[in-house]
């Protein structure tokens, strides 16, 4: 038996058993009795989960991602480990990789060691069908899960991301006003993030009547880091006949490689060539001239999913799912 199993035998909320178990007044005698019934019924015994919502709890988190070099995992974790430890938590982090059974496995190694709550850091943790999502259905009947940059409709999981898909529309709305509409457009990720901006993308261009866009939509499918890899990814599109007066990309990588494309053909920034990135990273700061890049309000995020985690492991009704809009942080690299 899990307190997930309770709630749906008593007909009520997670939260409202976790109010039963942690003695709060906040609940109706005909309902405590009904949580009551079913916990003596069944002989329950509080678990991991149980002492999360405040019996016993081990006061710690499990925080899993895909990649610590990765700048925008990276932060994140950072941010979500000063949010934590602010209010009295400690964590542990297993970087998983991208491959589905050892992220099955990390996330049953992490729950092992007694954590009160999950957060699992970055979209890619969600996969395209049921199959690839059952594991975290499985640990969310045992733990809160907590998704950073990702959504799930699931009990028990909780969602905090930016609104990739509207801020990506708004984006590239801004840059076809601007006069640019052959715009080329690159990614790297079919992750649930990286699909809804690049559904936003797209349906920007159909709304403003662009023809031909998708010729000029290119999944870069190299080692991100390497920038001189991705500058020559952008000469190769040119060189099969492309023409292009605006790069739009899905990662700040993307459009820095971007730029080093346009500095060894002689191409002026943003006179002649227009660049945008996405996330608003470190590396706005690090090429000239400076980039224009969108901030997906990383640290609000982490801030938020740390109060709903807490709201949660207090036993309260928290938001499910919690969302943010992004901004264009404007700066050398577009006229607009």
């Amino acid at each position: 038996m899990t307190i997930y199993d309770i709630s749906k035998k008593a007909g009520v909320s997670i939260a409202t058993v976790s109010r039963v178990l942690n003695g709060s007044e906040n609940v109706r005698p005909s309902t405590r009795k009904k949580v009551m019934d079913v916990i003596d019924k069944y002989d329950y015994t509080p678990n991991a989960f149980a002492r999360g919502m405040g019996l016993h709890s081990l006061k710690t988190i499990g925080i899993l991602c895909a990649d610590s070099s990765d700048l925008f995992l990276a932060k994140a974790v950072y941010f979500l480990e000063q949010e934590l430890q602010a209010n009295g938590y400690e964590s542990l982090l297993c970087c998983t990789g991208y491959n589905l059974d050892i992220k099955k496995n990390y996330l049953n190694l992490i729950l092992s060691k007694k954590v009160d709550s999950i957060i699992l850091v970055g979209s890619n943790f969600i996969g395209s069908t049921e199959d690839e999502n059952q594991y975290i259905k499985d640990v969310s009947t045992q733990v809160p899960i907590m998704l950073l940059n990702a959504s799930f409709d699931y009990p028990n999981v909780y969602s905090t991301l930016c609104d990739d898909y509207g801020t990506m529309f708004e984006a590239t709305a801004e840059m076809i006003q601007a006069g640019i509409t052959d715009i080329l457009y690159l990614y790297d990720s079919k992750s649930y993030s990286g699909l809804k901006k690049l559904h936003g993308f797209r349906d920007a261009m159909k709304e403003h009547n662009i023809p031909g866009f998708e010729k000029l939509i290119h999944f870069y499918d190299g080692n991100i880091e390497h920038l001189d890899e991705i500058a020559d990814f952008v000469a190769d599109i040119a060189k099969k006949g492309a023409s292009f007066h605006g790069i739009m990309t899905s990662d700040d990588f993307l459009a820095i490689g971007s730029i080093k494309y346009a500095q060894k053909k002689g191409i002026r920034i943003p006179e002649d060539l227009s660049v945008m990135g996405y996330n608003n990273s470190m590396l706005t700061n690090c090429c000239t001239p400076e980039l224009t890049s969108v901030d997906n309000r990383l640290e609000t995020q982490t801030h938020q999913l740390v109060q709903t985690l807490l709201g949660v492991l207090a036993g309260e009704e928290m938001p499910k799912k919690s969302i943010f809009s992004g901004k264009i942080i404007k700066r050398g690299t577009t006229l607009f």
